[in-house]
């Protein structure tokens, strides 16, 4: 399965950036990405494990779980 890279803009914009088969390839380019972006952009850049493009852009959007660990 693939490497998906995309770029995520606040308002939950996916723009997908590009494909890699291998994880330090996909690895480097989200950091080469986080280094080189502009003073103020906001955006974030991310890699996501997938089948298939549409299962990577569903799996991005889906809001993050709030984890609890522990009881109180």
């Amino acid at each position: 399965m693939p490497y998906f890279v995309y770029k995520i803009t606040p308002n939950m914009l996916l723009t997908h950036i590009e494909t890699q088969e291998h994880y330090q390839d996909a690895r480097a380019t989200v950091r080469n990405l986080r280094a080189e972006r502009a003073e103020g952009d906001d955006a974030d850049y991310r890699m996501i494990f997938a089948k298939h493009q549409l299962e990577a852009e569903k799996l991005l959007s889906k809001p993050k779980d709030n984890r609890v660990i522990g009881e109180d």
